[in-house]
């Protein structure tokens, strides 16, 4: 007997009964529009060392991951990873303004962590942050192991064991689940925040000239550690916790087995029936064509700025390194803009369409290897 055997049926429509057919996709777009701060390091903020030491760290995690995604997931469970990275990937398009002049966006890797997994969340989450760096210049090169330690590591396994903390044994329909994805996603972004802000703090700490000029990262621990942890603790975090709870919700009525496939279930269990989801897939088809709204906040996020930027915000002086690597690669589509089209919205949703597609591909790659290689020892074992 399968989970799908036992499961209660649910309404045909798999949503709230009482609510209207746009009810998910407007609390989608409406959460995407509030935004969280965003956690994408630029290269020249780390020194060299350190974007080595959390490119190692995040490493094992990595390859838990693929060992995760062989040994688990089927090939009809795929798509099911490529929607939410590419949720992932568009959810951080989306910029809003936050006090003093700075922007956010949100991450959606603990919903993820609670759907899949904290293993393949890790994965999932990565390839949107990696894709990011490389075609968009969202993230440095060298700080992909940082901004995948703090989003796709830090933020989905402490959120999942907080969910499951929380959540305990409760059936699959408790609504104790919902409160679980409510607080989990506001304690893994917060203690994500709180990673980034002492890595930040640390830089002038540890890499400075014999004068005390810091070399990177200007901020002291005083500073950094409040300006990343206090608007995620106040604001963001309760934006992804209630991103995360809603989707939770929506699950329990459209596709239980979904919600059982990081506790032991079978992935053709929650693969089946996938296409009860189609509220998540509307969603992101409506968040992809509504991702030029993130271009109508002014400024930039905090820790993020350029060279000229911190100079227009009063810095006294610009941190050697940050001047060195901050221009270490230039992605071929900067700042999700496309300049031969002379419009900045119509490149933003380009951009968008561009990394779904890439998300895709990358997913897709991942599928190969895992199919090949589970083929491959199923005939060495024979």
């Amino acid at each position: 007997m399968t989970i799908s055997d036992t499961a209660p049926r649910l309404p045909e429509a798999g949503r709230p009964r009482g609510q209207p057919r746009g009810w998910l996709v407007y609390c989608l777009v409406f959460a995407a529009w509030l935004g969280t701060t965003a956690m994408h390091i630029p290269d020249g903020y780390l020194s060299p060392i350190t974007s080595l030491v959390m490119f190692v760290l995040v490493l094992p995690f990595w390859a838990v991951g693929l060992r995760r995604l062989r040994d688990r997931m089927e090939a009809r469970g795929i798509p099911l990873i490529a929607l939410l990275a590419a949720f992932s990937f568009v959810i951080m398009m989306f910029n809003v303004p936050l006090p003093g002049g700075t922007t956010g966006h949100a991450v959606g890797g603990v919903l993820a962590a609670i759907i899949l997994g904290p293993e393949i969340a890790c994965l999932a989450v990565s390839v949107a942050l990696i894709i990011q760096a490389f075609f968009f210049g969202d993230g440095g090169l060298l700080a992909i192991g940082a901004n995948s330690f703090n989003m796709a590591v830090v933020l989905p396994y402490v959120g999942f064991a907080v969910y499951r903390w929380i959540a305990g044994h409760r059936p699959v329909e408790s609504p104790r689940r919902v409160v679980a994805g409510l607080i989990a996603g506001w304690s893994g972004l917060t203690l994500a925040a709180l990673v980034a802000g002492v890595e930040f703090g640390l830089q002038p700490l540890l890499f400075h000239t014999p004068g005390g000029v810091p070399l990177y990262a200007p901020y002291p621990l005083a500073v950094s550690i409040p300006a990343m942890v206090v608007p995620h603790a106040l604001v963001a975090s309760l934006v992804e916790g209630g991103l995360t709870a809603l989707v939770v919700a929506y699950l329990q009525r459209a596709h239980q087995p979904v919600l059982l496939f990081a506790g032991g279930a079978s992935s053709q269990d929650a693969a089946a029936g996938i296409g009860r989801l189609r509220g998540l897939w509307v969603g992101l088809a409506v968040l992809v064509v509504a991702t030029p709204l993130g271009l109508l906040a002014p400024g930039t996020a905090w820790g993020e700025w350029n060279a000229g930027q911190l100079t227009l915000r009063g810095m006294a002086f610009i941190p050697a390194g940050l001047r060195q690597l901050e221009n270490l690669w230039g992605a071929p589509m900067a700042g999700y803009d496309v300049r031969s089209l002379g419009n900045a919205a119509l490149g933003y949703l380009l951009s968008a369409a561009l990394g779904i597609l890439l998300v895709g591909l990358c997913v897709w790659l991942f599928a190969t290897l895992v199919s090949s290689r589970r083929r491959w020892s199923g005939k060495v074992k024979e």
